[in-house]
């Protein structure tokens, strides 16, 4: 029944387009397909492995100058650019994540957060290669088999499509006896080392595949903008997948989805109020915050909890 409910919801989202004319309703709908896969892959990482990664902004935005340059200056198509995309920030974090997994979970947080403002400078100080400031504008819009998706409408449905797999993916990752490891490590790595276990290889992996997801999400959103630039690095990003995770509740997988789809959604509910959008917007985090500590999960959690401890009096 689960399973039904989801398929029908995906479908349901897939088929947006032909439910509104709206360009604006539908750009909303892209920014939340892949910030919601871009949170998600956060939550691979901070919520079932335990570590807390700035360098998702990093691998962000090299995911989307790896799918520009790949199509502006080498010449290649919008589908070679998602695969750069995502195999170079694999390889970094592969890279990086070796040294990087062999310290502590504080010198981790430093590490990868050092890493994102390096890759912003980069972006911004190599401008025979990124054009600096100045970005690359007029990203070409993506086609296949002759069809080119020029419109909002069309785009949606590369940015739907591939949240569908990638959400799909991490879905099967997290539930499978590799997503039950993970969880372990996060809980008791040295029980883990007991077992005999290594965690070396699965915080890795975690870390590979996060970079490589949030990569090729970079790379789709920096399409469907036109245009990328330093901008495309602030950390006004790192902050929307962070808050996704925390008030969807980390290590959560349906609660991610669930606060994903609602928190980028809720500044434009929001607009009402020009002069305190963001105000209010903040207020609603932080009451949420209060009353759920735990996020959505973990409240929804709690309360069901509460109910067996009453049955059972």
């Amino acid at each position: 029944m689960k399973a039904v409910a989801v398929v029908a919801a995906a479908l349901l989202a897939g088929a947006l387009p032909y439910l509104t004319s709206s360009n604006y309703i539908i750009g909303i709908a892209v920014s939340a397909c892949i910030f919601t896969v871009s949170a998600a892959a956060l939550n691979l990482v901070y919520g079932f492995t335990g570590m807390l990664s700035f360098a998702q902004l990093g691998f962000w935005g090299i995911g989307g100058y790896a799918a520009a340059l790949t199509v502006m200056t080498y010449g290649g198509n919008f589908w070679q650019g998602l695969f750069w995309a995502g195999l170079i920030n694999a390889a970094l974090a592969l890279a990086i994540g070796y040294p990087a997994l062999r310290t502590n979970r504080h010198a981790f947080v430093i590490t990868t957060l050092a890493f994102a403002l390096l890759v912003n400078l980069v972006a911004r100080d190599w401008v025979s290669l990124t054009r600096g400031p100045l970005g690359i504008p007029g990203l070409p819009p993506p086609s296949l088999f002759g069809y080119t998706f020029r419109t909002t409408p069309q785009f949606y449905w590369i940015a739907w499509t591939y949240a569908v797999l990638a959400l799909g993916f991490l879905y099967l990752l997290c539930t499978s006896r590799i997503g039950r490891t993970l969880v372990a490590i996060k809980q008791n790595e040295p029980l883990v080392r007991a077992q005999g276990i290594s965690p070396m290889p699965y915080k890795l992996a975690s870390f590979a595949l996060s970079a490589a997801i949030t990569g090729a999400a970079g790379g789709v959103y920096s399409f469907h903008l036109g245009i990328i630039d330093p901008l495309f690095l602030d950390f006004y990003f790192m902050q929307t997948f962070l808050i996704i995770v925390i008030i969807g509740g980390a290590g959560s997988f349906w609660g991610v989805i669930a606060a994903g789809i609602a928190l980028s959604a809720l500044p434009e509910v929001l607009r009402f109020s020009a002069d305190f959008r963001m105000i209010i917007y903040g207020v609603i985090l932080v009451v949420a915050m209060f009353v759920m500590p735990s996020g959505v999960a973990g409240w929804l959690r709690e309360r069901q909890l509460a109910r067996m401890r009453e049955q059972l009096r």
